[in-house]
């Protein structure tokens, strides 16, 4: 099996694709921190791409427990069943629903699996998963019955940072921060998206969209994601590149700014700096 280097439609920098590379190489999960909107989910997607595998996703959410992803037992339907007197009750394994884990493990072909947003979980839940991501198998007990992998997963599992993880579970990951894509890496990105996009927009657009991450007191500073959807509008609305040339775009409101700031914090701040701007410039 080739390396991970991308795709055509994912710009990988030289950092993360030996991050991918080594995480598939010890066999340990890959554990992909940085900022909202910098391609963390996506990078799981385009992994399973790049390496012809499929993509198990497994979202988490504030209430997700570690057995969710293992299985789950349905006593209510049980009980229901048997109320009805359907035969399938006396078999307890018509009643064990596969979690994403197991869906993984059983896979004829080692999958790509997804742990998506590990940290809006509850603080056990990664101590909860150690010893299955660890062993590759875990117990049914409602079964008696042992789940092993039969190919270990690509595991990639990606964090906010909206809380610490545990150091035992950190210890088993190979770890990757996403750096915000600087200017170079950010034109590539916008022109797999956008090929044929005018280079003098680009460049402009990317004018405004650095400095207004510069701002000081932006409570939230806008991600590539917004950055192509921002491009998106501008052409839709073929706002041309002298629009964006503004006099001082850092502290102007730039037009279609609702794709950019998504605050209404951010963007009263916006007006203040507007309001200022002109005063200054009257006075």
């Amino acid at each position: 099996m080739s390396g991970f280097t991308g795709t055509s439609t994912y710009v990988a920098t030289d950092d993360l694709r030996v991050a991918v590379n080594a995480a598939i190489a010890l066999e340990r999960p890959l554990l992909v921190k940085g900022e909202p909107g910098t391609g963390k989910t996506i990078l799981a997607q385009e992994i399973a791409k790049a390496l012809g595998k499929r993509l198990i996703a497994w979202h988490i959410k504030s209430t997700t427990k570690a057995q969710h992803g293992l299985y789950e037992y349905d006593a209510v339907a049980r009980l229901r069943d048997s109320q009805l007197g359907e035969a399938k009750v006396h078999d307890i394994a018509n009643y064990i629903l596969r979690g994403k884990l197991w869906e993984a493990f059983v896979a004829e072909e080692a999958p790509v699996l997804l742990i998506d947003e590990i940290d809006k979980a509850d603080i056990e839940f990664p101590n909860d998963l150690l010893l299955e991501l660890d062993r590759m198998e875990f117990h049914v007990y409602e079964t008696r019955q042992t789940i092993v992998a039969r190919q270990r997963p690509i595991v990639v599992i990606t964090s906010n940072n909206e809380k610490e993880l545990p150091d035992a579970f950190l210890r088993r990951c190979f770890f990757h921060y996403i750096r915000f894509p600087d200017r170079e890496t950010m034109e590539a990105i916008v022109a797999v998206h956008y090929p044929g996009l005018q280079h003098d927009l680009v460049r402009e657009a990317l004018n405004v969209f650095y400095e207004l991450r510069e701002v000081p007191g932006l409570k939230k500073k806008p991600s590539t994601s917004e950055l192509l959807d921002w491009l998106k509008l501008l052409m839709v609305e073929q706002i041309p590149a002298e629009a964006l040339r503004a006099k001082d775009a850092g502290k102007l409101i730039p037009p279609l700014h609702g794709a950019l700031l998504k605050s209404e914090q951010d963007i009263h701040l916006f007006e203040r700096l507007a309001f200022l701007h002109r005063r200054e410039r009257g006075g």
